[in-house]
């Protein structure tokens, strides 16, 4: 299967599973992963409307004094990371994202977990994104960090094989 197709069945499952919203009980499950909990600064997404929720999680990790970190496209090719503190913090930007409104975030290495949606992983950690890349060349040019990356997605996002290239950026594990 290409990339296209397993984007296009991916888009018939989210239409299938629209009312199936387990995202408290996925969040419930990244909590118990031990990189996440232990992380002091974490880079992670505010989700669109068919990705699981993540809202109420960043608020209750901005409660606990952990750095919180969303994406903000900047071009179309590019993305730049900056700290959310707060629901005040996010204006609507590219795609229609809620995205941070703050000050650019660029000490890469004091991350120590990313969170990251996809339309389908793999159990070897592969992922799909959307098709335009963002997340693979910012984890990339990350790549010599120690940065943990956990794909975060709905149980029937899961899929037996995504189709890789050089470019795409394998999770360490995926939480579903």
């Amino acid at each position: 299967m290409t990339k296209k197709e397993l984007r296009q069945l991916m888009r018939l499952r989210k239409q299938q599973h629209a009312a199936d919203d387990c995202s408290a009980d996925i969040i419930a499950r990244l909590k118990e992963n031990e990189h996440f909990s232990r992380a002091r600064t974490i880079f992670i997404y505010n989700a669109l409307p068919d990705e699981v929720q993540t809202l109420p999680l960043l608020d209750e990790l901005v409660l606990q004094g952990k750095t919180i970190l969303l994406p903000r496209v900047v071009s179309d090719t590019e993305m730049e990371l900056c700290r959310y503190t707060g629901r005040q913090d996010l204006q609507q930007g590219a795609m229609g994202i809620w995205e941070p409104v703050g000050e650019q975030f660029t000490a890469y290495g004091t991350i120590d977990v990313a969170v990251v949606p996809g339309m389908a992983f793999d159990r070897a950690g592969h992922r799909l994104g959307r098709g335009r890349g963002y997340y693979d060349r910012f984890l990339a040019q990350s790549s010599t960090l120690t940065l943990y990356k956990i794909g975060l997605c709905f149980p029937w996002q899961m899929v037996d094989a995504v189709p890789t290239d050089a470019n795409d950026m394998a999770m360490d594990c995926v939480v579903c």
